[in-house]
């Protein structure tokens, strides 16, 4: 079976996805930044006695990653799925954010999951193969007011992954993005969990606060409509399984029912439409770069 490294597995999906892959027989890394946090995951692990190993991981210091993975390779001998999950969320107006919250939110959620991969992906192209799955989300292909830091981070995954997997699939590593809705995970914590009108600590007489405070209010109400975090780890285990051709994959009816309308292309007239552009068949192919025009 596989070796998984998850990012972020203390609540959420991680620790829905931690279990899933480690249920169905992988043997699973569960990274998380304090392990102290994971006790509930080291218990039902124990309790199921699943081939499940805690590992600390602060995913915005790059440079713990290579001593991590060659951890892991040291110990299991290669590593067959990496699961980039770990993210933040600010709640407010742009205009209102700190500096310091906007790189907060894109380092976590962006640069991590990039350097995190790039980081890996040796390992994968010298065993041969892996797969690299970015837990995206809705707001990658549709970008709402009161989720600029937040979108900007997403958009920038989707874009990524998107051109990452044409420059990798030449040594049979697969990339997927998982788009989610809403779940019933602590993303939302630091922002709504006070019940106040507005995030702690937000910017007094904010020209945006009567905006902000109706955001904050709708959040709270669609938590009782939100999905089970399952769904995503049970997508999660299918997708490591799949042949890699499909790059989206929406998580529940709503995430379905936005790509069918952001997305009037499906993966293959996209793959066709880029590959053409950036002339990469040769290189997926594992071909040689085709002559200069006044050579042919």
């Amino acid at each position: 079976m596989s070796v998984v490294l998850i990012t972020g597995t203390s609540s959420g999906f991680g620790l829905a996805a931690a279990l899933a892959f480690a249920r169905d027989g992988h043997t699973v890394y569960a990274s998380m930044r304090d392990t102290a946090k994971g006790a509930p995951l080291a218990e039902a692990a124990r309790g199921e006695k699943l081939d499940l190993r805690l590992v600390t991981l602060d995913v915005t210091k790059p440079a713990t990653f290579a001593p991590l993975i060659r951890s892991i390779v040291s110990s299991s001998g290669r590593l067959d799925v990496l699961v980039n999950n770990a993210g933040i969320l600010r709640v407010g107006a742009f205009e209102d954010l700190s500096e310091a919250d906007v790189r907060s939110v894109v380092e976590t959620n962006l640069f991590a999951p990039l350097l995190l991969t790039r980081a890996v992906l040796p390992q994968m192209r010298s065993q041969g193969g892996g797969y690299v799955i970015m837990v995206s989300s809705l707001s990658g292909i549709a970008g709402l007011p009161g989720d600029v830091a937040y979108t900007a981070s997403k958009f920038g995954l989707e874009g990524a992954t998107e051109a990452l997997r044409h420059e990798v699939d030449r040594w049979g590593i697969r990339v997927a993005l998982v788009e989610a809705g809403g779940y019933a995970t602590r993303i939302l914590d630091a922002s709504l969990a006070s019940g106040a009108p507005l995030p702690p600590d937000y910017p007094a007489n904010s020209p945006y606060q009567a905006f902000i405070e109706y955001r904050v209010r709708e959040m709270r109400r669609r938590r009782g409509e939100a999905f089970d975090p399952s769904m995503v780890a049970d997508l999660l285990v299918h997708i490591a399984k799949s042949d890699g051709r499909q790059l989206r994959w929406p998580a529940d009816p709503v995430a379905k029912k936005v790509l069918a309308t952001m997305l009037a292309q499906d993966d293959a007239a996209r793959d066709e439409f880029l590959r053409g552009v950036s002339g990469s068949d040769w290189w997926s192919q594992g071909g040689s770069p085709p002559s200069p025009a006044s050579d042919r």
